[in-house]
């Protein structure tokens, strides 16, 4: 298995997606730094942080535009390393190899995934890791809100983190139901509204039950992504 993920990696390219997440990860820390050091959140004239209700720290912040980045992020390389080859006829041609359709279903999902966790993982761990180290040298207009030496941090970061790449199966279902790209792009949207969504005074953000149940959703999507996929014949 690991073969074939090694080759699905090499065979859509892998250093652009790498660089492609260097860039996301390097805006995003831009400015998450402008935003806590430099203050372009300020109110014009208190020069108060101008912030919405559950986003007067960093963290909840930093979590916010990593998620919903890489979330799309995820969804367009589960396009790019599944559903565009359905859609071109390419996958045929991987299907005439002699190992089982399931397998090679199963290795580019998992080479989608295993991609953007660690992306997704290394990116907002420097992103705090920057604004740690640059607390002494700049006056805060936002505090950082996380304990880097708090064990339950890494652990949460870990969790976020495995749940906002496993949503992509979510779009990448969708994406290959329609026989479209676009729809696993704009499904990866609506799932971020979902997770961050706010009715009247009640807000999703931070509710445990919705990852949860959208994880479960994504693993049966992933399961159905692959159900039946020996017999089922490309069209």
């Amino acid at each position: 298995m690991w073969k074939l993920i090694k080759l699905e990696w090499t065979k859509n390219h892998v250093s652009k997606y790498i660089l492609g997440a260097v860039i996301v990860t390097g805006v995003i820390g831009l400015l998450m730094f402008a935003q806590c050091y430099l203050g372009i959140a300020n109110d014009a004239s208190s020069g108060v942080p101008d912030s919405v209700p559950g986003m007067d720290t960093m963290a909840p912040q930093i979590e916010l535009f990593t998620n919903l980045c890489f979330l799309i992020f995820t969804a367009a390389m589960m396009s790019s390393f599944i559903i565009t080859p359905y859609m071109n006829k390419t996958m045929n041609l991987m299907f005439s190899y002699p190992i089982k359709r399931q397998k090679i279903v199963i290795a580019q999902m998992l080479s989608v995934w295993l991609f953007c966790f660690v992306a997704l993982l290394v990116g907002k761990l420097l992103i705090y890791t920057i604004l740690t180290t640059m607390k002494g040298s700049f006056t805060a207009y936002f505090t950082l809100g996380y304990n880097m030496a708090d064990v339950n941090f890494y652990v949460q970061i870990l969790l976020k983190t495995a749940v906002t790449v496993t949503l992509g199966f979510i779009a990448l279902y969708v994406g290959t139901s329609m026989k479209s790209s676009k729809a696993a792009i704009i499904t990866s949207f609506l799932l971020f509204a979902v997770m961050n969504g706010t009715v009247g005074d009640f807000s999703l953000r931070g509710n445990a039950i919705v990852p949860i149940t959208l994880v479960i959703i994504s693993l049966i999507c992933a399961y159905l992504s692959i159900y039946k996929v020996e017999t089922k014949d490309l069209k």
